[in-house]
């Protein structure tokens, strides 16, 4: 993944959290790491991609950021489910607007969830990711997208 490829993700974030709300995001730099550094959050939202690039794009966040943008969002129950359905919309938004940005090869899956208290986030181990810290309201948050060229 090339540098202006990053920056899709980046802004796809940045984006996101300007929408949803009046307090905008801060990126800070993104940066690899191995794929076997656990560095998500209690509620991880993943994609599968594929086509040209093979891989997955992740939003990871702690319960309160999720817990405040359901606030925010107007929404009356706050629970597990409503946080769960929260960090896949966002990888998915995330994710959807960057198939805009790199085009139809860029194929993405239906979100799936990864509760931090009971599972690993799993990313190919032949890989390196990039992630690319998020801060929303004072919370810490993080994208991370892993891919290979066929």
């Amino acid at each position: 993944m090339d540098e202006s490829s990053l920056e899709v993700f980046v802004d796809g974030a940045v984006n996101y959290f300007s929408q949803v709300s009046a307090q905008p995001a801060k990126v800070d730099t993104p940066y690899l790491i191995d794929n076997d550094e656990d560095i998500t959050f209690d509620y991880t939202g993943v994609i599968g991609v594929s086509g040209v690039e093979t891989g997955k794009v992740c939003f990871t966040a702690p319960n309160a950021l999720l817990r405040h943008l359901l606030v925010i969002m107007g929404e009356d129950v706050i629970n597990e489910e409503n946080m769960a359905d929260l960090v896949g919309e966002v990888a998915n938004t995330i994710s959807g607007n960057a198939r805009k940005k790199l085009g139809s090869q860029f194929m993405i899956s239906t979100p799936s969830i990864v509760d931090a208290s009971i599972d690993q986030l799993s990313l190919p181990s032949k890989n390196r990711s990039y992630v690319i810290p998020v801060t929303w309201n004072s919370y810490r948050a993080a994208v991370m997208v892993s891919s290979e060229e066929y």
